[in-house]
């Protein structure tokens, strides 16, 4: 792969008619580094000829075909009808429709976690994919997972009433943690070819994240929240060492999986691009990463079909239920279930983390 040019764009303000429900933190900063670090120590000294050597080398890897490319794009038809739920003015086929005011509530960063999304069918129906369940299982060497409920996001080209982001570098992981505490994966039900819009990573910045934050950024600017910017003075930090910007591409079907030290942000599609990025955020961890309590806010946040972040057994953080409009009211169209609710298997109970693996 070759390295991207860096995209031009504007800082944009939320949209000022309505915002998302705050994130509220569930869960106590619990980092488990020398329990985590026995796993990672073990699984990432071998050598596996296929993409776990690419993960481990340079911080991202691409599983091609994890999901079959026609369930894929079905699963892509879901959510757009997902979308065309909230207002009968909006039409997928339209591009004259696509307003942020015909669609339900969106990030800057074109994400859905609202109304309950990470629970509708089709969400799960993809976490639940053998193809998927397999990749992590191979990459932890354990089939006890436990999957995040993260968001969706739907990237609409040419949308008329919503600038184009700026990069935002970032890494999913505080300076705290030691080691790879998560792996975070993108289903992709789409094509992202070099204009459209998808991840950028830049390779081998997981190796120097630790020494990153003992010799650049002063201790009292660490956070034990898992989120970090990176400001364009320490990206060149990385740059200088040899790291790579990258752009992934890959095709609907394919299952995205990287380091949360790695840094990253997810890019706009090119004026040229007409391809509608459709991605299903999902992660997976061993369960036994997760603590009792944190096993039992899981299963509360599952309950009430509330959103958590990218990570499944830590840093759970309520999302994904109502949004605002600026004056404090609530949307008229809140929910407080998905549309369609998944079947309650036992698999999914135990991946949601509400049910115990047997000899856990």
């Amino acid at each position: 792969m070759s390295a991207t040019t860096t995209v031009t764009a504007v800082p944009i303000a939320p949209p000022s008619t309505v915002t998302l429900e705050p994130a509220v933190f569930v869960s106590k900063r619990e980092f488990n580094n020398d329990k985590i670090k026995t796993v990672i120590d073990r699984i990432a000294q071998k050598t596996y000829g296929d993409w776990r050597d690419d993960l481990f080398r340079d911080g991202y890897a691409v599983v091609k075909n994890a999901v079959p490319r026609e369930r894929a794009q079905q699963y892509q038809q879901e959510a757009f009808k997902w979308l065309g739920r909230f207002s009968d003015k909006f039409d997928i086929r339209n591009p004259d429709t696509w307003t942020r005011g015909n669609l339900p509530p969106m990030s800057n960063t074109n994400i859905f976690k609202s109304h309950c999304v990470s629970h509708e069918k089709f969400m799960w129906d993809a976490r639940l994919e053998p193809g998927v369940i397999k990749a992590f299982e191979r990459l932890w060497q354990t089939d006890q997972l436990l999957v995040s409920f993260d968001a969706l996001n739907v990237t609409l080209p040419h949308l008329k009433d919503k600038e184009a982001v700026a990069p935002w570098p970032h890494v999913d992981q505080t300076p705290y943690r030691k080691g790879m505490h998560c792996a975070q994966g993108i289903i992709s039900l789409s094509d992202h070819g070099p204009e459209d819009g998808g991840l950028v990573v830049y390779k081998g910045t997981h190796e120097l994240m630790e020494e990153f934050f003992t010799s650049v950024v002063p201790k009292k600017d660490w956070t034990e929240r898992d989120f970090f910017m990176i400001s364009d003075e320490q990206l060149q930090w990385f740059l200088d060492r040899g790291c790579e910007e990258i752009k992934i591409e890959c095709e609907a079907g394919d299952l995205i999986i990287w380091d949360s030290r790695t840094i990253h942000w997810g890019k706009e599609p090119s004026p040229s691009s007409n391809t509608i990025r459709t991605v299903i955020y999902a992660c997976y961890t061993p369960a036994h990463f997760a603590t009792e309590k944190s096993l039992a806010e899981k299963k509360s946040l599952f309950e009430s079909w509330s959103g958590t972040t990218h990570w499944p057994h830590d840093n759970l953080v309520r999302t994904g239920r109502k949004a605002y409009y600026a004056d404090g009211r609530e949307c008229e169209n809140n929910r407080d279930e998905p549309f369609e609710k998944p079947a309650l298997t036992d698999q999914l109970l135990r991946l949601a983390g509400v049910k115990p693996y047997e000899n856990k």
